[in-house]
């Protein structure tokens, strides 16, 4: 079901201002995943403090334009989720932990403050 232009608008508002907060963020592709499983990494991200969003591509790179995590334009490709945090070692630590455990989960790529 697509969104509309309002809805649309109110992701990107809601995303960009979870990322202007972050210092890390880590994209990864959730394809295979339960229902079920990505609730567990949703809990355990609200635990931790990360914020764990699934976004349509062309929505997420309106997100990161002229912000911190710009250099990830060009890996929005495929079904992602992108996970960030104020702490980059608690998003680091949840994202790779959670893919050993499930190995549907594939970690595309990760940034910190605009590096890659």
């Amino acid at each position: 079901m697509s969104l509309s232009i309002d809805q649309k608008k109110t992701v990107v508002t809601e995303v960009t201002q979870m990322l202007s907060a972050a210092q890390a963020a880590v994209l990864a592709e959730y394809r295979g995943l339960t229902v079920a499983q990505i609730t567990e990494l949703r809990t355990e991200a609200r635990n931790l403090g990360v914020d764990v969003r699934v976004v349509k591509n062309t929505l997420a790179r309106r997100c990161v334009a002229d912000s911190n995590f710009e250099c990830l334009t060009d890996h929005f490709t495929g079904p992602l989720m992108i996970s960030s945090s104020e702490d980059p070692v608690a998003v680091a630590k949840l994202v790779s932990k959670f893919a050993k455990d499930n190995e549907e989960l594939k970690i595309t790529i990760g940034a910190m403050n605009g590096d890659l």
